[in-house]
Protein backbone atom coordinates (compact mmCIF):
# COMPACT_ATOMS: atom_id res chain seq x y z
CA UNK A 1 0.00 0.00 0.00
CA UNK A 2 1.92 3.39 -0.74
CA UNK A 3 1.25 6.73 0.77
CA UNK A 4 -1.52 7.60 -1.27
CA UNK A 5 -4.14 4.41 -0.47
CA UNK A 6 -2.61 5.56 3.51
CA UNK A 7 -4.15 8.76 3.41
CA UNK A 8 -7.21 8.07 1.58
CA UNK A 9 -8.09 4.93 3.89
CA UNK A 10 -7.49 7.48 6.86
CA UNK A 11 -9.36 10.34 5.56
CA UNK A 12 -12.19 8.30 3.85
CA UNK A 13 -15.32 7.99 6.13
CA UNK A 14 -17.49 4.96 6.17
CA UNK A 15 -20.85 5.95 4.01
CA UNK A 16 -23.84 3.87 3.51
CA UNK A 17 -24.92 4.13 0.27
CA UNK A 18 -27.24 2.10 -1.89
CA UNK A 19 -25.83 -0.06 -4.43
CA UNK A 20 -25.97 2.06 -8.56
CA UNK A 21 -24.89 1.85 -11.45
CA UNK A 22 -25.07 4.29 -14.79
CA UNK A 23 -28.76 3.96 -16.05
CA UNK A 24 -30.44 4.44 -12.90
CA UNK A 25 -32.58 6.24 -11.35
CA UNK A 26 -31.84 7.77 -7.88
CA UNK A 27 -32.81 10.75 -6.10
CA UNK A 28 -30.07 12.63 -4.39
CA UNK A 29 -31.12 14.73 -1.30
CA UNK A 30 -28.64 17.85 -1.27
CA UNK A 31 -27.53 19.68 1.61
CA UNK A 32 -27.88 23.36 0.27
CA UNK A 33 -27.19 26.12 3.30
CA UNK A 34 -28.36 29.23 2.83
CA UNK A 35 -26.65 31.91 5.08
CA UNK A 36 -27.29 30.69 8.75
CA UNK A 37 -30.29 28.25 7.26
CA UNK A 38 -29.85 24.65 6.02
CA UNK A 39 -32.13 22.67 3.99
CA UNK A 40 -32.70 19.45 1.92
CA UNK A 41 -33.04 19.87 -2.11
CA UNK A 42 -33.90 17.02 -4.08
CA UNK A 43 -32.15 16.25 -7.39
CA UNK A 44 -33.92 13.35 -9.73
CA UNK A 45 -32.42 12.10 -12.75
CA UNK A 46 -30.02 9.60 -14.34
CA UNK A 47 -26.92 8.11 -13.41
CA UNK A 48 -24.74 8.97 -16.81
CA UNK A 49 -21.36 7.73 -15.08
CA UNK A 50 -19.84 6.45 -12.13
CA UNK A 51 -15.72 6.72 -12.06
CA UNK A 52 -12.91 6.12 -9.57
CA UNK A 53 -12.92 4.03 -6.79
CA UNK A 54 -12.62 4.19 -2.68
CA UNK A 55 -12.34 7.73 -1.56
CA UNK A 56 -12.02 8.82 -4.78
CA UNK A 57 -14.82 7.92 -6.56
CA UNK A 58 -17.33 10.21 -7.78
CA UNK A 59 -21.09 9.77 -9.99
CA UNK A 60 -22.99 12.29 -12.16
CA UNK A 61 -26.88 12.37 -12.20
CA UNK A 62 -28.18 14.08 -15.76
CA UNK A 63 -31.90 15.64 -15.49
CA UNK A 64 -33.82 17.55 -17.79
CA UNK A 65 -34.61 21.19 -16.19
CA UNK A 66 -37.48 22.12 -18.50
CA UNK A 67 -36.10 21.62 -21.99
CA UNK A 68 -32.05 21.93 -20.71
CA UNK A 69 -30.54 19.06 -19.71
CA UNK A 70 -28.26 19.84 -15.93
CA UNK A 71 -25.67 17.39 -14.65
CA UNK A 72 -24.23 17.60 -11.51
CA UNK A 73 -21.25 15.24 -10.19
CA UNK A 74 -20.70 14.64 -6.41
CA UNK A 75 -18.08 12.63 -5.03
CA UNK A 76 -19.29 9.33 -3.15
CA UNK A 77 -17.85 10.48 0.20
CA UNK A 78 -19.52 14.38 -0.03
CA UNK A 79 -20.73 15.74 3.33
CA UNK A 80 -23.18 17.83 1.07
CA UNK A 81 -25.00 14.09 0.26
CA UNK A 82 -27.43 13.61 2.83
CA UNK A 83 -28.92 10.41 1.05
CA UNK A 84 -29.03 8.85 -2.11
CA UNK A 85 -32.71 6.81 -2.98
CA UNK A 86 -32.68 4.21 -5.93
CA UNK A 87 -35.41 4.93 -7.81
CA UNK A 88 -35.45 2.34 -10.85
CA UNK A 89 -32.35 0.14 -12.05
CA UNK A 90 -31.64 1.33 -15.93
CA UNK A 91 -30.59 -1.85 -18.50
CA UNK A 92 -27.49 -0.19 -20.69
CA UNK A 93 -24.91 -1.77 -21.82
CA UNK A 94 -22.58 0.81 -20.99
CA UNK A 95 -20.67 2.11 -18.17
CA UNK A 96 -20.54 5.66 -19.70
CA UNK A 97 -24.00 6.84 -21.17
CA UNK A 98 -22.79 10.25 -22.47
CA UNK A 99 -24.95 9.67 -25.39
CA UNK A 100 -28.08 10.43 -23.36
CA UNK A 101 -27.13 14.36 -23.79
CA UNK A 102 -27.73 14.39 -27.62
CA UNK A 103 -31.11 12.86 -27.53
CA UNK A 104 -34.73 14.13 -26.52
CA UNK A 105 -38.01 13.74 -25.58
CA UNK A 106 -38.94 9.74 -25.66
CA UNK A 107 -35.70 8.86 -27.20
CA UNK A 108 -33.64 9.72 -24.02
CA UNK A 109 -35.94 6.89 -22.32
CA UNK A 110 -33.85 4.35 -20.42
CA UNK A 111 -35.42 0.80 -20.64
CA UNK A 112 -35.85 -0.06 -16.36
CA UNK A 113 -37.25 -2.10 -13.70
CA UNK A 114 -38.65 -0.18 -10.76
CA UNK A 115 -36.55 -1.00 -7.39
CA UNK A 116 -39.06 -2.18 -4.53
CA UNK A 117 -38.11 -0.45 -1.01
CA UNK A 118 -38.72 -2.45 2.38
CA UNK A 119 -41.50 -1.06 4.09
CA UNK A 120 -41.13 -0.40 7.73
CA UNK A 121 -44.62 -2.22 8.46
CA UNK A 122 -45.20 -5.72 8.05
CA UNK A 123 -48.11 -6.81 6.09
CA UNK A 124 -49.87 -7.88 9.19
CA UNK A 125 -49.48 -4.96 10.56
CA UNK A 126 -51.24 -3.33 7.18
CA UNK A 127 -53.72 -5.68 7.41
CA UNK A 128 -54.57 -4.55 11.41
CA UNK A 129 -54.18 -0.99 10.57
CA UNK A 130 -56.79 -1.32 7.91
CA UNK A 131 -59.03 -3.12 9.53
CA UNK A 132 -58.98 -0.71 12.35
CA UNK A 133 -59.78 2.18 10.20
CA UNK A 134 -62.61 0.22 8.74
CA UNK A 135 -63.94 -0.38 11.87
CA UNK A 136 -63.99 3.48 13.26
CA UNK A 137 -65.29 4.53 9.87
CA UNK A 138 -68.53 2.09 10.61
CA UNK A 139 -68.86 2.99 14.65
CA UNK A 140 -68.63 6.42 12.88
CA UNK A 141 -71.50 5.74 11.16
CA UNK A 142 -73.71 4.12 13.88
CA UNK A 143 -72.55 7.49 15.82
CA UNK A 144 -74.37 9.58 12.67
CA UNK A 145 -77.25 7.90 13.08
CA UNK A 146 -78.23 7.67 16.13
CA UNK A 147 -77.81 11.51 16.59
CA UNK A 148 -79.71 11.79 13.51
CA UNK A 149 -82.69 9.45 15.37
CA UNK A 150 -82.21 11.31 18.42
CA UNK A 151 -82.61 14.41 16.42
CA UNK A 152 -86.02 12.86 14.80
CA UNK A 153 -87.06 12.13 18.41
CA UNK A 154 -86.12 15.64 19.30
CA UNK A 155 -88.58 16.94 16.36
CA UNK A 156 -91.12 14.96 17.45
CA UNK A 157 -91.34 15.95 20.98
CA UNK A 158 -91.64 19.33 19.84
CA UNK A 159 -93.98 18.70 17.33
CA UNK A 160 -96.32 16.39 20.05
CA UNK A 161 -96.51 19.40 22.63
CA UNK A 162 -97.22 22.17 19.62
CA UNK A 163 -100.04 19.83 19.33
CA UNK A 164 -101.14 19.73 23.14
CA UNK A 165 -100.91 23.12 23.62
CA UNK A 166 -103.18 23.86 20.36
CA UNK A 167 -105.56 21.35 22.13
CA UNK A 168 -105.59 22.87 25.04
CA UNK A 169 -105.96 26.27 23.48
CA UNK A 170 -108.73 24.91 21.28
CA UNK A 171 -110.63 23.63 24.62
CA UNK A 172 -109.55 26.53 26.68
CA UNK A 173 -111.68 28.24 23.76
CA UNK A 174 -114.49 25.77 23.37
CA UNK A 175 -115.25 26.34 27.58
CA UNK A 176 -115.30 30.17 27.13
CA UNK A 177 -117.48 30.44 24.51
Amino acid sequence: MNFAEKVAKMFNKEVKLPEFKSGDSITVHVKITEGEKERIQLFKGNVIKVQGSGAGRSFTVRKMSGQFGVERTWPVGSPAIDKIEVFSRGKVRRSKIFYLRDLKGRAARIESELVVTKSSKSTEEKKAAKIAKKESREANKDVKKAAKLDKKAEKAAKAAAKKAKKAEKAASFAEKS
